[in-house]
């Protein structure tokens, strides 16, 4: 079935102050046949501030048609001044759980559950590979289930703290004075493990958002680590260009459900709820596309400098799906889910 919204949490289990309304949720993209297929939890970037919908529908249908069961996750994000902290790490733990605890309903291979995560959302499922044993959940039968991925795609992730940081990122996640401890925690380059997943990471080389040195920190410590990794550098491309694909490039998303949380934040705004003034609520719901209209956001020039750049990134969808082959099936390495072969 796709488009069935799951809701991560129970009543009573979810208090994030910034929600107003919103609870996490995923949205399927399982197969209604009866085969036993590798799930996919596709997780947006957006600087933590929003869940893009370029990073959604796009990657989640890209996989689909690959032969995974997928689900996309809308977690927790900060648009205001209320820090995360380990909120979203919460919520990308219990949609794993959740995944593992009803394979058998949704047709998926248990031992078999991919995280892949752009940008922000990058960091969100290299946070899961290097501190899943880290999180507990309040539910006695889901903290019974490993929150551990069998792998992770890794697509221009902000990974450090450190010089080479997204600070926007950091700021909604910690806050404006994070200490010490936390930015470190959070630094992942400086946690992978032998036990982190095996991960396969892409960036191009021209990334001004989220500089390239941060896939390079995380590749060198899988490396250290003995962890098997895949890494690939594009030698140009703007920050975020998620499947790389015309239909990305016209900006084609498919429905933003993943704004949810922005469009209950500004029914909040509106309500005065918050301490923005009420006809900020509109300018909030134009920011993001929610009021109907649509952004220019690249010149002609710009948009064929992107086109001319997205024949070598387009590789990496193929790229990731023979690396997946090979690691979730390493004694059928030119097995594609979705019955090709090389």
């Amino acid at each position: 079935m796709i488009g069935e919204k799951i809701k991560i949490w129970r009543d009573g289990e979810y208090d994030y102050p910034g929600a107003y309304g919103f609870v996490p949720f995923m949205v399927s993209y399982v197969h209604e046949d009866e085969g036993i297929r590798p799930g996919m939890l596709i997780v947006p970037g957006g600087a933590y501030r929003y869940a893009s919908p370029s990073e959604a529908h796009l990657p989640a249908m890209e996989f689909y048609h690959a032969g995974y069961n997928v689900f996309v996750l809308a977690y927790t994000v900060n648009y205001l001044e209320e820090p995360l902290k380990m909120q979203p790490l919460a919520d990308i733990a219990r949609a794993v759980r959740i995944i593992r605890r009803h394979s058998g309903r949704c047709h998926i291979d248990p031992d078999k559950v991919v995280v892949c995560g752009f940008s922000a959302g990058g960091h969100l499922c290299a946070s899961l590979c290097v501190h899943h044993k880290d999180i507990r959940d309040m539910d006695a039968v889901y903290n019974e289930i490993t929150a551990r991925p069998d792998a992770a795609l890794l697509c221009y992730p902000v990974i450090t703290s450190g010089e080479y940081a997204n600070r926007e990122s950091f700021r909604a996640l910690l806050g404006e004075e994070p200490d010490a401890e936390e930015l470190e925690y959070m630094s992942l380059e400086k946690h992978v493990t032998e036990d982190t997943p095996p991960c396969f990471l892409w960036q191009t080389a021209t990334d001004v958002s989220v500089p390239v040195e941060n896939s390079y920190l995380f590749a060198r410590a899988c490396s250290e680590a003995k962890v098997p990794f895949a890494h690939h550098v594009f030698s140009e491309g703007v920050h975020g260009m998620s499947v790389a694909t015309e239909e990305w490039l016209a900006r084609d998303y498919g429905q933003p459900y993943t704004m949810e949380q922005i469009r209950f934040l500004a029914e909040a705004v509106r309500g005065g709820k918050t301490s923005l003034p009420a006809e900020a609520a509109e300018k909030i719901l134009k920011e993001h596309e929610l009021d109907g209209t649509k952004k220019q956001k690249w010149s002609p020039k710009e948009k064929e400098e992107i086109r001319a750049s997205m024949y070598e990134v387009t590789q990496w969808r193929e790229l990731a799906k023979r690396w997946l082959a090979r690691t979730l099936e390493p004694d059928a390495p030119s097995k594609f889910y979705g019955g090709e072969k090389e």
